[in-house]
């Protein structure tokens, strides 16, 4: 039997990941134009039948040359891409990854392997665990958001706030967005940076944007 890894020793990892530096990117579809018209808006508050409609049509961007279809769901595109299998593992593996989108459409700020990979992987392989299902849930669920979003509205949520907007997350604790030019960054419970670097994957039950850093919450 896998012993529950002390959360002591998760918290630090996932720390000391967070805390590297992380590269700010312009957030532009990958093989689109950069304008708001490479991918058709997802209002937050559309009824679902109308965010899947808008996602079977939707311009996804390619991920590492992986098409993202829009009548797949988050899952199921993650497991697609060839650069979000540690994520797709941990939704597998945990309980907050298998209810996405159960009680309405959402919006997931999905790490790439490359964010993952700044962990110890014998850490990684521990969160997959079902010892530690407590603290992957949280985890999953820090990187989940009620409501579609696109980057649009992001960026639109931004400019409301007067330069900075706080989003609610599955989990609880509070994710910071702010505007770096044209970068998008996003701010966790622990004052780490990661940044949007493919936006607006949508599916039929939201959307999804890469970024380069994985999230954490307050873990005590």
């Amino acid at each position: 039997m896998t012993k529950a890894l002390p959360l002591s020793v998760l918290s630090f990892s996932l720390l000391a990941a967070a805390c590297a530096p992380q590269t700010k990117i312009v957030s532009a579809p990958v093989g689109a134009p950069a304008t708001a018209t490479a991918v058709a808006p997802v209002r937050a508050t559309a009824p679902v039948d109308r965010i899947t409609a808008l996602a079977a049509t939707a311009i996804n961007p390619r991920l590492a040359g992986a098409e993202m279809l829009g009548t797949r769901t988050i899952a199921g595109n993650c497991a697609a891409a060839p650069n979000l299998q540690t994520l797709s593992r941990a939704l597998f593996a945990s309980d907050a990854g298998r209810s996405l989108g159960a009680t309405g459409p959402v919006t997931v700020f999905a790490p790439s392997d490359e964010a993952f990979g700044r962990m110890q992987p014998q850490v990684v392989n521990a969160l997959l665990q079902p010892a530690n299902r407590a603290t992957l849930n949280k985890l999953v669920n820090y990187h989940v958001v009620a409501g579609a979003m696109t980057l649009e509205q992001l960026r639109a949520k931004v400019d409301q706030g007067r330069g900075t907007a706080r989003l609610a997350t599955v989990e609880g604790d509070t994710l910071t967005v702010t505007k770096e030019g044209a970068a998008v960054a996003l701010t966790d419970a622990q004052g780490n940076k990661s940044y949007v670097q493919t936006p607006d994957v949508q599916q039929a039950d939201g959307v999804f944007h890469v970024i380069n850093g994985v999230m954490v919450p307050h873990l005590a």
